[in-house]
């Protein structure tokens, strides 16, 4: 693993964020994961203005982990690097994306949940992959199956992750971090409710710390 990899499994979470207020919100936001243990976003470009986010996000903490989500093209993956992303997160196997990522020396975790997409990871020298969607793509259950044949692979299941689930996944040696929103939802960030937004993340920083010395 590369260190931004083994910064996202050690925190062992990973927010989802889609902000529609990036200019009020984005700084505040960053403060209330960092404090609650959590340092790390993946802020998604099915937002407008999420390289606004990105670079807020990076100036008011500049010691936590930044990185850009849902990315499809080239375009943005430069729009993602220039906002100073440190990692891009993409919701397929884009072969294509993936060498230019490598060719900009930024780390990526396509999206993967079949064997032919963890082949293609496999022959582009590839260590995490994000499972999406997860649960909807058979959870905890296909994710060890993968593991079968494909042994290499630190995995990152998004879609569908909970407190309610997350020790589940998060006991598992294959999972790298646990992506979810469910600490960053709309309500909360349009409610603009950080103390709560901080109090979830203490509460998934110890379920997942229970759950791997358990």
């Amino acid at each position: 693993m590369n260190e931004i990899e083994k910064r996202v499994q050690q925190i062992g979470v990973v927010p989802v964020i889609k902000l529609t207020h990036p200019e009020r919100d984005a700084a505040p936001l960053a403060k209330a994961l960092t404090e609650g243990g959590v340092p790390v976003a993946e802020v998604t470009f099915r937002a407008a203005g999420a390289a606004i986010a990105i670079k807020a996000m990076c100036e008011t903490c500049p010691d936590m982990l930044v990185g850009a989500g849902t990315v499809l093209t080239t375009a943005q993956v430069d729009e993602a690097i220039s906002a100073g992303s440190q990692f891009i997160v993409t919701p397929g196997m884009d072969a294509d994306l993936v060498r230019y990522c490598q060719q900009k020396q930024i780390a990526i975790f396509p999206g993967c949940t079949t064997p032919t997409d963890y082949h293609t990871a496999y022959k582009l020298g590839l260590e995490v992959l994000k499972f999406f969607p997860a649960e909807q793509s058979g959870g905890l259950a296909k994710i060890k199956a993968m593991s079968a044949p494909f042994p290499m692979f630190k995995v990152m299941p998004t879609g569908g992750i909970s407190l309610k689930n997350l020790g589940e996944y998060a006991k598992n040696s294959v999972i790298a971090a646990c992506g979810g929103s469910y600490m960053v939802t709309a309500e909360l960030i349009e409610g603009q409710q950080w103390d709560e937004i901080t109090a979830l993340c203490r509460q998934s920083v110890a379920i997942v710390k229970e759950a791997r010395n358990g």
